[in-house]
């Protein structure tokens, strides 16, 4: 075998960048943890200093520290010896309303290790695993994940992008929350309409609980959470019912897509938010896909196969998503309404 000593060099330069991302998940949610991020936006600091803001021990942070600066999420200043974030690095890093909360997603990278023998078994005889089997932290990193997306589009742009959702729930309008998880979709909805009635139902009753917490806690009461499953919910008459990031993973996603279509008014819309994927497999080839197939083959592929669903997975693409929401579903109209890097955002009416 003949080897290229420049193809080895650069696949092994990627690979080890690779391994010290993954052995850094851990040191990343240990921060989170301990406030250390939240500190350096604050101020700079010697390991010492930090270590003395957090009431943690000094050496450990300072390994801490080395670590975060070697893979360019903390800023290093040689003159002084102090650490530091900048803005872009804080926003993502500490800051719960910025637009990626790379922080809380490392909580689903502790989740698919939690879930690791059930994973390899899994491979082997083909079986699922539910949702709410997964360790809590899963349901913890999700909800900050995809909460900071909401923050940053929902209410500026995909709902804007909706023809005529907005008119409505400025009105008064009724929606539904399908697979609403911790509610953080539906609280952020239910804040910015108060003449509107929302509702989030999810299968999963102890996330339910923690979105009727959550929403106490906003001081919401235009919303409430119920549950139930995608296929059965009772609720009738809604101008909007939207999935959130859910659709790819349902054991039966034609019948939710059917369901719904019961569920509408008339003039109402089903707003389906799903990771950004292209049609073509070899287009997914990238960093974005590279997360969302590895999410998709340890969380999302397993949760349908566990109700011997269609596995659709989160690179679904636009194509499959329009079989499942028109050819199965009976919508008629169906469209792409807007999207960012990390989402597609379709629109479908009766």
């Amino acid at each position: 075998m003949n080897i290229d000593a420049d193809k080895l060099n650069a696949f092994l330069g990627k690979a080890v960048g690779d391994l010290g991302a993954a052995i850094s998940s851990t040191l990343m949610i240990v921060g989170d943890r301990l406030g250390f991020y939240k500190a350096l936006a604050k101020e700079a600091a010697t390991s010492a200093e930090l270590a003395q803001r957090t009431g943690t021990h000094e050496r450990y942070v300072r390994e801490w520290l080395n670590n975060q600066a070697a893979g360019g999420y903390v800023q290093y200043d040689k003159g002084s010896g102090k650490y530091s974030l900048s803005a872009e690095q804080a926003l993502c890093l500490a800051d719960p309303n910025g637009p990626v909360d790379l922080a809380g997603a490392q909580f689903i990278v502790e989740a698919v290790f939690h879930a690791l023998d059930r994973t390899t078994e899994n491979y082997k005889s083909g079986k699922g695993m539910e949702w709410g089997e997964h360790h809590p932290c899963l349901f913890h990193g999700t909800e900050r994940f995809f909460r900071a997306g909401y923050n940053a589009n929902l209410l500026g742009s995909w709902l804007p992008a909706l023809d005529g959702v907005v008119d409505k729930l400025k009105r008064g309008g009724k929606a539904a929350d399908i697979g609403c998880g911790h509610g953080a979709s539906t609280v952020l909805m239910a804040q910015a309409f108060p003449q509107s009635e929302f509702v989030g139902y999810d299968y999963h009753g102890p996330s339910i609980d923690v979105a009727r917490e959550r929403a106490a806690k906003a001081g919401v009461n235009n919303a409430r959470f119920e549950t139930a499953d995608a296929v059965s919910y009772p609720g009738r008459d809604f101008d909007l019912i939207a999935f959130f990031d859910c659709l790819h993973d349902m054991g039966d996603p034609g019948g939710a897509a059917k369901h719904a279509r019961t569920a509408l008014k008339s003039d109402g819309t089903v707003m389906l938010v799903e990771p950004f994927a292209c049609d073509k497999t070899e287009d997914n080839h990238n960093p974005v896909g590279r997360v969302m197939f590895g999410a998709s083959a340890q969380i999302c592929v397993p949760v349908s196969l566990a109700r011997n669903g269609p596995a659709l997975g989160a690179q679904a693409g636009e194509a499959r998503l329009r079989k499942v929401v028109v050819d199965q579903g009976g919508f008629k109209s169906f469209r792409r309404a807007t999207e960012t890097p990390f989402n597609l955002v379709l629109e479908a009416r009766l």
